[in-house]
């Protein structure tokens, strides 16, 4: 593989997980009052299906990154996608509220894999000078995610059953997992012991101003 084609798929591959990621953490808003209507419980429950994901993500951010230099980024970010889609069908199959965000937890523990890593494998992947342009691509694929994830949310809750919010992570997961897997090269970062406490008190830190 060419550094120009190593650099393409490290984008493409990044950007597409990182997609599915945020689109998944914003698609949910506009269908509460659908999964609402369907589970039979209150707005003020169903948003802890927001709330849930939201607090497993930020929290295990720092976590996510220095697993990654450690024991590998395309490792754990292939991980972290795999546990992202295995969550999204558990989304889908959620016969409950408390189902459904304990789900939900688990999907913001695998975005917090995917996002800081993928970040990392771009950059690792990409020379300093050619770096901020990789970026600024990457970046801008990820606002579209913002702004479509509600739009795209009520849509699919109007015209289909709410679980499709969930179910369209399947296809794309098993297109990109794979892919990724063949195409991005491992990357770690230095070579030094993690620190626990350093990332136990980010961690909690984070849970409580997030929980806040």
């Amino acid at each position: 593989m060419t550094e120009k084609s190593m650099k393409r798929w490290a984008l493409t591959m990044t950007a597409a997980g990182s997609f599915m990621v945020i689109l998944d953490a914003m698609v949910v808003v506009s269908a509460l009052g659908t999964i609402r209507a369907d589970l039979g419980v209150s707005i003020e429950a169903l948003e802890w299906t927001l709330n849930a994901y939201n607090l497993s993500f930020a929290v295990l951010l720092v976590t996510g990154a220095a697993l990654g230099d450690r024991f590998g980024r395309r490792r754990l970010f292939l991980g972290g996608l795999s546990l992202f889609v295995v969550a999204s069908v558990g989304c889908a199959l959620a016969p409950n509220a408390g189902w459904l965000i304990a789900a939900r937890a688990i999907q913001g523990i695998g975005g917090a894999f995917v996002i800081p890593l993928a970040v990392a494998l771009l950059s690792a992947s990409v020379p300093p000078q050619e770096r901020g342009k990789a970026l600024g691509i990457f970046a801008s694929i990820g606002g579209l995610a913002l702004i479509l994830g509600p739009v795209l949310g009520g849509a699919i809750a109007q015209g289909w059953a709410w679980q499709w919010i969930f179910w369209i992570n399947v296809p794309v997961g098993l297109i990109v997992i794979p892919l990724a897997r063949w195409r991005l090269v491992e990357s770690r970062g230095p070579a030094a012991p993690i620190d626990l406490l350093g990332v136990l008190l980010v961690t909690g830190s984070t849970l409580g101003l997030v929980g806040a």
